[in-house]
């Protein structure tokens, strides 16, 4: 199969730095508006890698998101987003960036070049054919994700990919391949731009769309988040006086008493 590095094209747009503030926004803003209608294409795919999450997280499995620099950050901060928001253990998603933790505000270099790290990285968390692995690469070229997905195939742990280009060595090695192709970057080969907002989508739909499959959401309500701060408490609080049409105060108590708007429901209803 042919595989051109779309995300390393030339940029459309030339002399960047005789620009104007408003024609550098302005351009930007003209390219980021592609990405949806890229992602729109490979919503397919999404749909395919979504359903086998969702049947092995129902059987007690585990999600994992592989990748090196701004992939593996975005996998690490869509990961560390599920507990507060839907209310499930950090340990059911889980990010990994080469390089370990350091790398999550500093480079590390040549991590990503490791052909053994990230399946050693997956062992460390006694990765098994119950769990999910989905690689994150832009270029779809990286190394250490590579070589984790076919360590995974070969011991029968079912593997996805995010790559923004068409055909590349990571979207062959995954069984799931998702492949939102948004051309070459405003700045030649800057793939935290549109390719990290296209990656950040369907990470968004990834996990969003698993976690109401799997019921963590009531209505269009997060029932199950973390009551962490003033605000998402007094966010609680009103789910619960909408839903049980209860005064705030007779609310605020319940919320007090079960520290989770589904428990709290649930036993009003009951009580």
């Amino acid at each position: 199969m042919n595989f051109t590095k779309t995300t390393e094209q030339d940029s459309k747009y030339n002399h960047l730095e005789k620009m104007s503030i408003v024609e550098l926004l302005t351009n930007i803003n003209n390219e980021d508006k592609t990405v949806p209608l890229a992602v729109e294409k490979a919503l397919p795919q999404i749909e395919k890698l979504v359903e086998q999450i969702v049947a092995k997280l129902k059987n007690g499995g585990r999600l994992f998101y592989m990748g090196a620099g701004t992939s593996g950050r975005l996998g690490i901060l869509d990961a560390s987003e599920c507990p507060p928001t839907f209310g499930v253990s950090p340990n059911l998603v889980i990010g990994i960036i080469a390089g370990g933790d350091q790398a999550i505000r500093n480079a590390v270099e040549f991590a990503e070049d490791s052909l053994n790290q990230g399946w050693q990285d997956l062992q460390k968390h006694n990765i098994s054919d119950k769990d999910v692995v989905v690689g994150i690469a832009a270029s779809g070229t990286t190394p250490y994700v590579i070589s984790a997905l076919e360590a995974c195939n070969k011991n029968n742990i079912i593997t996805g990919c995010i790559s923004c280009n068409k055909n590349s060595p990571l979207s062959l090695m995954a069984q799931f391949p998702i492949e939102p192709v948004v051309g070459p970057e405003f700045v030649t080969g800057s793939s935290r731009m549109k390719a990290g907002t296209a990656q950040k989508l369907v990470l968004n739909m990834i996990t969003t769309s698993t976690m109401i499959q799997l019921g963590h959401i009531k209505g269009n309500k997060m029932v199950d988040m973390q009551l962490s701060n003033n605000k998402l408490f007094d966010r609680g609080t009103k789910m619960i006086m909408a839903e049980l049409h209860i005064p705030r105060e007779e609310a605020e108590d319940l919320l007090t008493t079960y520290k989770n708007v589904r428990l709290a429901i649930k036993n009003y209803n009951n009580g």
